[in-house]
């Protein structure tokens, strides 16, 4: 069903980022329901989900720029729920938002520099970035804001990757672009992988997200409706829990009766 960047999952292993029924509220609105999940080293754990389904608050909530009213999030092993982002960011957390939120009246390379302000040691540098989009050192001097949209993605997920994340955070990769820019930037995710990183990327297209995941986690209204690999899942049951069919749902894969909260 899916040609996958990585192999299965490492289940017997200790997972890198654990989430404990997280329930998190905008207002009155209940944005996550006690949700929880277990991300394992080398994932590409993709949440997919429609508009409003709580995707992106969780990756808000992961990186520290929600505070759940309950639950926890901790990292290998160690509990961050009560910490501020850029101390998530030392550890390893780093997010790139859905909109990219460059810089655009600053420089290729000023942006990239500011996403090494809270960077570990590792092997991404701003040298490292160039190499791996080689459009980029010619044009580092340029604004952001001159920038197509792929290009400015781009910069985005080099301005993450200097930080030299353990878990990186892609929210809606895909948002805005032409497809064919679509999968040249999903393209890289292998090269990327290589480095040791860990994704946990949040998709509203399911076809990509199935393409580039080795774990896939559907939500609906902040609940858990699908949960498995995209070779354990049929399309059938991906469809039912994505806008939530009563009767075909599915957990780990799983038929169920109805949708799995």
């Amino acid at each position: 069903m899916n040609e996958s960047t990585g192999g299965g999952r490492a289940g017997n292993g200790t997972p890198i980022l654990e989430v404990r029924d997280l329930s998190v509220y905008h207002g009155q609105l209940r944005a996550l329901d006690a949700l929880s999940l277990r991300v394992y080293p080398g994932e590409v754990y993709a949440i997919i989900g429609a508009n409003g389904a709580g995707k992106s608050t969780l990756l808000r909530t992961i990186a520290g720029l929600h505070h759940p009213q309950s639950g926890s999030v901790l990292f290998e092993g160690t509990d961050v729920t009560g910490l501020r982002p850029e101390r998530r960011a030392r550890q390893g957390i780093v997010m790139v938002p859905e909109g990219r939120r460059l810089f655009g009246s600053l420089s290729v390379e000023e942006n990239l520099k500011v996403g090494a302000t809270y960077a570990r040691s590792g092997p991404w540098t701003i040298e490292r970035v160039y190499e791996t989009f080689d459009w980029m050192r010619d044009r580092r001097n340029q604004r952001a804001q001159q920038l197509s949209g792929g290009e400015q993605q781009t910069v985005a997920i080099g301005r993450a990757l200097v930080a030299n994340p353990r878990l990186l955070l892609l929210d809606e990769l895909s948002l805005g672009l032409a497809p064919l820019i679509v999968q040249r930037i999903y393209g890289m995710l292998p090269q990327i992988l290589e480095t040791g990183l860990t994704v946990l990327l949040v998709e509203q297209d399911v076809s990509q997200a199935l393409r580039v995941a080795t774990h896939i986690h559907c939500l609906l209204e902040g609940r858990t409706t699908l949960e498995g690999t995209p070779a354990g899942v049929s399309a059938e049951q991906v469809e039912a829990a994505y806008f939530g069919l009563a009767g075909t749902a599915a957990v780990n894969g799983h038929p169920g009766e109805g949708s799995v909260s």
